[in-house]
Order: C-alpha cells, then structure tokens, then sequence
C-alpha cells in the first residue's frame, strides 16, 4: 500500500483537508506535513513527519528536543528548528493567554486546560518542583511561580513562603502544582499532609485552596476531584 503524499488524490491532501473539514481531523503527522510543506531528498512531508514523531517518540518529545539534537536530524536545518521551537513557544503562550483571560476556577471544571498548562510549565523537568497559581478574587491568574525545587523524587515546601507570597500578590485563592519525575501522578501520604496543611495555613489568611495537581508526561491528579484537600 502507498502511503505517500503522491498517491494521494487532491482533496484528500491534508491542507485541502484542513480547509474543507478543520485541521482537527488530520493526525499528528499530517498536520506536521502542512507545516513543514516539503519533505527531504527521498522522503515526501507525511513521511518525513512520520520519520520525526517515531525517532522523538511523540509529538512533545520532538517539540521539547533541544537544537542540537533537532539539528542532527535529517532534513531540519536552522529554518525548520526555529519552526518547531515557535511551534512550542505559540503553545506555551497559548496556553498562558488563556490562564490570564478566563477564571482559573472555571477553567478547573475543564480539566485538561488547567492540568495542560501545568504540564507545559513542569512535566518535563527531570527533578521534582512545587508551583503555585496566585488567583485573585475572581480566580483571574495573577502569577504562575515555581518557589522550591529539589532532587528527582523530592522538593523541600516552605509553606511560610507561600503564605508570604500570597500577600505579596494579593491572592484570593491559588492551584498547588508539583511534578513526579518517575512519570506516576498518584499523591503520596506526604503529598497528602502537606496539601492539607497548606489549605489549614492559607484560610488563616482568607486565600482558597482550588486544587492541588499532580503533573506528569502523560497523567495528571487532581487532589479537588479525589476529595484530597481537606480532613
């Protein structure tokens, strides 16, 4: 069977597609081949695509490649890693944009939003990270900051800084966030006492507790939809 791009009639091209039923129907490689337009020597763009996504194992490993590893690739040259890397960087923003335009609060009944987000900023890294969400009243994102980092299985949490940024900020309410490097978003018992001493020290200071979300590769937990945030 010919799966490349030459064998293909015109309407069923993936930007003729994209145009005549929404880019959501195409798979990652098709809509990778509309982006790059042209393949390299041997290879049309769906197969150059394909050959991409299975060396880097998935769309967010090719996107989240350094350079020089990008470069050794054949067929990406300056012009085509710069490509990938506004890719990412439009993600990112994205993303962002929407943290700061609509109400985290409702964000959070839309899970993934929130949890993606989250996994842009920290899912990757290779040791442990505490971030927090700093919502005002409206639950508009006012800041999204990492205070503690530490080693590949833990971070050390000073709850008197959190509270202290929380009046810094101003904040209302925040989202508690931290990464498990091991790729598992399941809460330890730790996990668990701290989220709960945390939601204990901020009411002291009127600021909510919305969540507090477990972020890996490809999972996430949150501690609001397993009733985890409270005694």
């Amino acid at each position: 069977m010919d799966l490349s791009l030459k064998s293909w009639l015109p309407n069923e091209q993936p930007r003729a597609r994209i145009l005549s039923s929404g880019a959501e129907h195409l798979t990652l490689a098709e809509l990778l081949c509309v982006c790059f337009g042209f393949g390299s020597p041997g290879e049309d763009a769906l197969t150059f695509a394909r050959r991409l996504l299975m060396k880097f194992g998935d769309l967010d490993g090719l996107l989240q490649a350094n350079v020089e590893a990008l470069l050794e690739e054949r067929g990406l040259g300056d012009a085509r890693v710069a490509q990938l890397k506004a890719i990412h960087e439009l993600t990112i923003r994205y993303s962002e944009e929407r943290m700061h335009k609509e109400p985290v609060g409702e964000l959070l009944n839309d899970a993934h939003v929130v949890a993606r987000f989250l996994q842009i900023k920290m899912a990757n890294a290779e040791n442990e990270a505490f971030g927090v969400m700093y919502l005002d009243s409206r639950h508009h994102l006012l800041s999204f900051e990492i205070p503690f980092k530490g080693s590949v299985d833990r971070a050390h949490v000073y709850p008197r800084e959190i509270l202290r940024r929380c009046v810094a900020t101003n904040a209302a309410a925040v989202v508690l966030a931290h990464n498990h490097p091991s790729g598992r978003a399941e809460p330890s018992h730790a996990d668990i006492e701290l989220t709960r001493g945390l939601v204990s020290l901020l009411k002291q200071i009127d600021v909510r507790v919305l969540d507090h979300i477990i972020v890996a590769r490809w999972q996430t937990t949150s501690f609001a939809q397993r009733g985890l945030l409270s005694g």
